[in-house]
């Protein structure tokens, strides 16, 4: 698969802090231009959650973009959506087998021993991090740096999103590391959050991309 040069991260509890609407956010990143979208939600996943995920469903279904689900297998089975795990997630392997041949699957690495082994997993791309210092995660691993990105990118030939710290200041090192996607999250949210500023943000990230 080719993956889009810019992975935006919907991190729910992110959004929230800015006042943004999930649904909202989705809507504007897509008018923005972006071709995939992740829903991170580390809450439960109450019938309200449930209802605005299938909400960014359908919106990311007419824009014709892929839609990714973090952690939970069982509601990207139900909104027929791809699916990221982690380390410690249900296992690529098992995900593989619920979710089917055809679904999007992603898997985060940290390090060159897990991407090793990531690289035997039936999935279709890999995320590697943190890349640099970043606030979106509470207990984030250790930062692995730009040049453990250039190095390890010699070790899978799946597509590999850099995650982790990434802005538009610094995104271009992750690019020019070999990533061949930059997944955001809080670099994608603009102190004041609107419907137009995330739009414009989201072009910032995509003129951006354009340049390496």
């Amino acid at each position: 698969m080719k993956l889009p040069r810019v992975y935006p991260i919907l991190d729910t509890e992110s959004l929230e802090a800015r006042g943004i609407g999930l649904e909202m956010a989705a809507a504007a990143m897509l008018e923005g231009g972006a071709g995939i979208l992740q829903i991170r939600h580390k809450a439960h996943w109450g019938r309200d959650m449930f209802e605005a995920a299938r909400a960014v469903a359908r919106l990311c279904g007419g824009a014709g973009a892929r839609l990714v689900v973090n952690d939970r297998a069982d509601f990207a089975m139900l909104l027929k959506t791809g699916l990221h795990v982690g380390q410690d997630d249900l296992a690529p392997r098992d995900a593989r087998m619920l979710l089917g041949p055809d679904a999007l699957v992603g898997f985060s690495t940290h390090n060159a021993e897990q991407l090793r082994e990531a690289a035997e997993e039936p999935v279709d791309y890999l995320a590697f991090g943190p890349v640099f210092p970043t606030a979106s995660k509470r207990n984030p691993d250790p930062v692995a740096g730009v040049e453990a990105l250039r190095r390890c990118r010699a070790l899978v030939s799946k597509p590999l999103a850099a995650i982790g710290g990434i802005t538009l200041a610094n995104a271009l090192d992750a690019f020019r590391a070999g990533a061949d996607s930059v997944a955001v999250i809080a670099g994608m949210l603009p102190e004041a959050a609107t419907a137009r500023s995330l739009r414009e943000r989201m072009e910032e990230w995509q003129q951006l991309a354009t340049t390496v």
